[in-house]
C-alpha cells in the first residue's frame, strides 16, 4: 500500500513538533554520525553527535502559532562517545577548539496547511529544506581561514512519523510518540578551520520526542544541569531578532574560541 498524501491543519503539526499547551516545554532528542565527504576520498567518520531541542508554541491568532526553541548538539568521539573539546584536524594537522552547537533561539511561525504521508496507523511529515543565504562571516578577512565561502548553502532532510490517531484526537495536546529522521549536507563548520578546502559534512541522525528533561540521555542532562541551565526550558515568549546558527555563534564568540574556552559557553536560566 502506498501512503496517501493528506493535508492537516497547523494544529496537528503543533501537536507533532511541540504542544498545544503554551505553558509546556517539549523536548526532542537525536543522535547520529557526521562524516566528511570529499571528492576522490573515502568516507571519513569524524564524530558521533548527540543533540536536543526544547520548544514551545504560543497561539497568536486563530490558526496561527509562534514557535520558539533552543538547540544543543555535541560532537562526540566516535570511539569513546565522550565530548570532544579539542579536535586534531586530519587534513591540516592543527588542533582546534570544538564549538558545540548552542542555538538560542531557533524560531518560526506555523499556520496554514501541512501535507503529510498517511499510511494507516502512522503519518509522516516530510520536509526537504535547502537554506541558501549570504555567509555572515565572508566579508571579514579575519575569518578567511575558517569560512571564506560567500554563500551559506545546505540541505536538511526531515521525516517525522507519528501515530495518525494522535493527530485526530482533539483531547491530546501533544502526540504520544514521535520518530525523527534527519539528514544534512553542510559546509565545513567554521571552527574546523578548513578554509576553502573542497568537501562537505554529511549528517545522519534519528531521534524521538521525550517526556521531559529527565528522559534525555545522561550526557545532555549533566551538561544542562551544570553548564547551560538555560536549556532546561524553551523561551517564555517569541524573541525578536534573527535565529542563532553555528556561523553566528562562531562570529559572536570568536575571542573565546581563540582563547581555547570550553563550549558551549555557560548559560544561566532565563529570569
Amino acid at each position: 500500500m502506498v501512503a496517501e498524501t493528506q493535508e492537516f491543519d497547523a494544529q496537528a503539526w503543533i501537536k507533532t513538533r511541540a504542544s498545544l499547551d503554551p505553558t509546556q516545554s517539549t523536548f526532542l532528542v537525536w543522535k547520529g554520525a557526521i562524516y566528511a565527504f570529499i571528492p576522490g576520498e573515502k568516507k571519513k567518520l569524524l564524530f558521533e553527535m548527540l543533540g536536543m531541542s526544547v520548544s514551545r508554541c504560543i497561539p497568536t491568532e486563530e490558526g496561527s502559532w509562534d514557535f520558539t526553541s533552543r538547540e544543543l548538539t555535541y560532537y562526540l568521539d566516535p570511539k569513546t562517545s565522550e565530548i570532544v573539546q579539542k579536535w586534531e584536524n586530519p587534513w591540516t594537522g592543527e588542533k582546534v577548539p570544538v564549538m558545540h552547537v548552542a542555538n538560542n533561539p531557533v524560531q518560526g511561525q506555523f499556520k496554514g496547511k501541512f501535507p503529510a504521508q498517511v499510511d494507516g496507523d502512522i503519518t509522516t511529515f516530510v520536509f526537504d529544506i535547502f537554506p541558501t543565504y549570504p555567509n555572515p562571516l565572508a566579508d571579514d578577512p579575519k575569518f578567511a581561514e575558517y569560512c571564506p565561502n560567500p554563500t551559506y548553502q545546505a540541505a536538511e532532510l526531515f521525516k517525522i512519523t507519528v501515530p495518525t490517531a494522535d493527530l485526530l484526537n482533539s483531547e491530546l495536546p501533544s502526540v504520544s510518540q514521535l520518530r525523527l529522521s534527519w539528514d544534512r549536507i553542510g559546509q565545513w563548520l567554521p571552527w574546523m578551520k578548513m578554509g576553502a578546502r573542497e568537501g562537505h559534512l554529511i549528517y545522519s541522525a534519528y531521534g524521538s520526542k521525550v517526556d521531559g528533561l529527565s528522559e534525555l540521555p545522561q550526557l545532555l542532562q549533566d551538561e544542562i544541569n551544570t553548564r547551560v541551565p538555560l536549556y532546561r526550558k524553551a523561551p517564555k515568549s517569541f524573541i525578536e531578532g534573527e535565529d542563532m546558527t553555528s556561523w553566528l555563534y562562531f562570529q559572536h564568540n570568536y575571542e573565546a574560541y581563540l582563547a581555547g574556552e570550553t563550549f558551549p559557553l555557560p548559560a544561566g536560566e532565563e529570569l
